[in-house]
Order: C-alpha cells, then structure tokens, then sequence
C-alpha cells in the first residue's frame, strides 16, 4: 500500500462520499455540513488514527485541508458521533463499490474473471501491547481485561490487491456464515471465477453457494475431524484431491492485512463496538 498524502485521499474521500450520498439527509437539515464531507472526515478519521475530539482540533489547525473538503467552519465533535450513528451497512458498502470501481478501472476490462481470497482478522480494541496484556496477566494471576475485540471479515482482488467487501462484528465470533453475504457483496463490484478461503469457512453451504449461485471455482480445504466423520461433496472431493498449487494465492490476502495494519494501524479505536465497526449489530 503506497503512501498517500492528506490532501490527496481527503479529496478522494469527498468524491467517493459525493458518488454515495446525498448532500443532506433532509430538507429540514440545517445544511451548515453536507453528509459527503463528514463522511469524508470519518474516513480521515481512520486514516489518521483521529479520536472525534482530535478529529475537530486538527481540522481547525489545517486551513488547506479545510478548503479541500470544502468547509467554511469545523464541525463539533458530537456532530461526527450522530453522524456515524445515523451510517448504515448499505452505505458503507456503496462507498466501497465506488472505490473499486475508481481504483479498477479499465484494467478488468476484458480480462478473466477475478480470482478472490476470503479471510478474517482480529483487531485490538486499545492502544496497549497485547505483549502487555499478557504479561500483567502471567504476573498478577488476574483475569484478562480484553474479553472481545473487532472480528474483520473481508473478500480481496489477489490480482489487484484490494478490498471488494468486508463486515466486521464483535469477536470472538464463528465466521464460516458469513462468506457468503460477502461473496455476494463482492461479485457486484466484479465477475468472480476463483474464491479462496481458509479452513474457518468450511462447509458444504458455502461451496454449494459459490459454484451454483456465483458460477465461481470454489477452493475452502476441509477441516480435520475424527476418523468417524464422514464427508460428502465437494469437501469429500477437496480431502481427497486438494489443488494445493492454486491454493497458495490465498497468502496474498494475508499481504493485504500486513499493509492495512502497518499503515492504518492494527486497532478499531472507540470505547464502543458502534464506534469501532461503526454497525448497530455488534452491540447485539
């Protein structure tokens, strides 16, 4: 993942939240923001590891930044809360979409279809050392502070090196249902052929779901189980003859969490699962 400057991704956030959002959610809106421009912040937000508060004290400091999202004043911080409170899965999707469809472009263009990796990865909830974390644990006997965390499910172009979809919940969680829902989301951004996936989505379901609803070449290695267990299907055929030369493709996803992590950070900030995957289903 390259370096991108401030100026440079504030402007693409704004045109990407303009191509998914209307300028305001009503007429009767005080229309001093437009949805686009928080929405905009929000992505800075994470982009530079901000709090909201942070969030408000740089913007008031940075006159270029300020024109470039074109803001005549800087938006409270409480603003920003109501406003993700009020984002919904459907549109974070969208604004996903409008980003492949920029950074694909004309290269997919009568090419093959897309192969896929589908994973998941744990994010901290805090800024301290997990190393910490379970250091103070072996010392002092007492029971680990962090009982969850952010469970990130994502589908990644292995070609192109970029997100399609992702979901994210509260862990500890099982995430073997839920590659379908992101398989659907990511076969509308482009024509899927291949989908990989480690053992965590074994199933039955999720190979039936890829190769007779999608059309798409499905590679999930079955789990291992007792010697009693009997297989059927394609997880009896992927135990029996496993591609393992098309199967290593897989790692690639794993480069895309390296670089989302080294340059993003590896944490969901927030004191809350709505601040930190920004979805009102984690609280459940």
């Amino acid at each position: 993942m390259a370096e991108v400057g401030l100026l440079p991704f504030a402007r693409i956030a704004l045109q990407v939240s303009k191509a998914v959002l209307p300028r305001y959610r009503s007429r009767f809106s005080k229309h001093q923001f437009t949805q686009p421009q928080l929405l905009a912040i929000l992505c800075l937000m994470r982009y530079e590891d901000w709090t909201f508060r942070e969030a408000e004290v740089r913007l008031g400091e940075h006159r270029e930044l300020r024109q470039t999202l074109g803001l005549t004043s800087v938006p409270d911080f409480t603003t920003l809360y109501r406003f993700l409170q009020r984002l919904n899965e459907q549109t974070i999707d969208q604004a996903v979409g409008e980003t492949v469809r920029r950074l694909r472009g004309a290269l997919r263009k009568g090419r093959r279809r897309a192969r896929v990796g589908g994973d998941a990865t744990g994010l901290a909830q805090g800024a301290v050392s997990t190393f910490f974390v379970r250091r103070l644990h072996h010392h002092g006997q007492k029971p680990l502070p962090w009982r969850h965390w952010l469970k990130w499910v994502v589908v990644a172009d292995l070609d192109q090196q970029f997100l399609l979809s992702q979901t994210a919940r509260r862990g500890p969680w099982n995430d073997c249902a839920n590659l379908p829902a992101v398989v659907k989301t990511a076969s509308q951004q482009t024509r899927i052929g291949l989908v990989l996936a480690d053992a965590e989505f074994d199933s039955e379901r999720n190979h039936t779901y890829i190769r007779q609803q999608r059309g798409a070449q499905s590679v999930i290695p079955a789990k291992r189980g007792k010697k009693t267990w009997r297989v059927h299907g394609v997880r009896a055929e992927m135990r029996r003859a496993f591609p393992q030369q098309l199967y290593r493709r897989r790692a690639l996803i794993e480069s895309v969490f390296s670089s989302v992590k080294r340059k993003l950070s590896a944490r969901a900030p927030g004191r809350s699962s709505l601040c930190r995957c920004g979805k009102p289903c984690c609280l459940a």
